[in-house]
């Protein structure tokens, strides 16, 4: 693998270092990564399953050529996202979360949670904060997950966060029930530290400080909602809560899902994707139930900080080939699927530099760039 990641750098004219030390977790790697290049202006953060769009890190790196943004957050789709109903549903559900919720939150600069696969910080958002990022303890335990959404905290601290649409990578989706029930259930105890450190340190003029204060009632005053009509009506009064509570919002994730549309795959037909978007009745019903019961069981569990996910195996796995893409439909597409192992690069003619209009032709929202 060194030998590999040398020569493809050398062939690439990149400069790059290869350091190696006991696994002490993610943190501890990027630290590492930040100590040994104290001349770097920016940090890139990746993970072991993240394949990158050719032009992912170019297009991460243009908000930041506005000195307010501190922090820019990619678009994640998934690789597997076609392995069975689990990831199709999640994918579902977390691109149309990525093009709706997220993208609003950036229109204001105020991206709470960046992406693990590929989000882009300026180096002293990091560097300054290292301590404090390696040392971070609730309730006396130390924390060893939400990384992403503490840096996009640090971030905040200093100005902006966005969000770029054109900047695509690609991950695995957990495919086993299990798998991503452990993974979300992190997401939830993180999401529950993460924001008692928001409430606290976020100054209260800043969008930042309200959106995390709306949502946090909207999470409570739904669930109230929910529950009332569901349980109390039905079993103190006997009486069925009304056609509009069902419909409206499957007919709301419908029209949100339009952006999950929008994303063109070289990879996939549109009929395909369209096959999916009709399960968002699906996604809505299973985000009502399970994922809200999960939601309120890791804010209740949330002093449980370990990471919790390799006792019984990895959550993801890329072992079998991926299926082999055919020729992309539109030459202008931005998420041109990886190559069919995503461990070896494959070798691809240089084009030109696309336009800003090219680009925003391919951003769905393109709230982090400038004209």
């Amino acid at each position: 693998m060194r030998a590999w990641w040398e020569q493809a750098a050398r062939a690439a004219g990149v400069a790059t270092t290869w350091t190696r030390q006991t696994n002490a977790g993610k943190r501890h790697a990027q630290a590492a990564g930040v100590r040994h290049s104290p001349d770097a202006d920016v940090y890139i953060t990746a993970e072991s399953d993240s394949c990158f769009a050719p032009n992912a890190i170019a297009e991460i790196l243009l908000p930041l050529a506005r000195p307010r943004v501190q922090s820019v957050a990619g678009i994640v789709l998934a690789t597997n996202h076609r392995a069975n109903l689990l990831t199709r549903l999640a994918d579902l559900w977390f691109t149309t979360g990525q093009l709706t919720d997220r993208s609003a939150m950036s229109a204001m600069g105020a991206v709470l949670v960046n992406s693990g696969p590929l989000a882009a910080y300026r180096a002293a958002v990091v560097r300054d904060n290292l301590d404090s990022y390696l040392g971070e303890r609730f309730m006396g335990r130390p924390v060893t997950f939400s990384d992403d959404s503490l840096l996009a905290l640090y971030a905040l601290l200093r100005g902006r966060t966005v969000q770029q649409p054109s900047a695509v990578v690609f991950t695995a989706l957990p495919e086993k029930p299990f798998h991503f029930a452990r993974m979300y259930m992190r997401w939830m105890r993180g999401s529950t530290i993460r924001s008692l450190w928001r409430m606290r340190y976020l100054p209260i003029t800043g969008w930042a400080y309200w959106a995390q204060l709306i949502r946090c009632f909207q999470v409570a005053l739904s669930t109230a909602v929910l529950s009332w009509l569901l349980i109390v009506e039905p079993v103190r009064y006997g009486t069925r809560p009304p056609a509009g509570f069902l419909i409206v919002p499957v007919l709301i994730g419908w029209a949100q899902g339009l952006r999950y549309l929008g994303v063109i795959r070289s990879d996939e037909q549109i009929r395909e994707r369209a096959a999916t978007w009709l399960l968002m009745p699906r996604a809505v019903l299973g985000s009502w139930t399970v994922l809200r019961a999960m939601r309120w069981y890791g804010m209740a569990t949330c002093a449980r900080t370990g990471w919790g996910t390799r006792q019984n195996g990895a959550e993801v796995a890329l072992d079998n080939p991926l299926p082999n893409t055919a020729a992309p439909r539109q030459t202008t597409t931005p998420c041109t699927f990886p190559s069919s192992n995503c461990s070896a690069p494959t070798r691809r003619p240089r084009s030109p530099r696309p336009s800003h209009a090219q680009r925003a032709a391919w951003s769905p929202i393109p709230e982090g760039t400038t004209p």
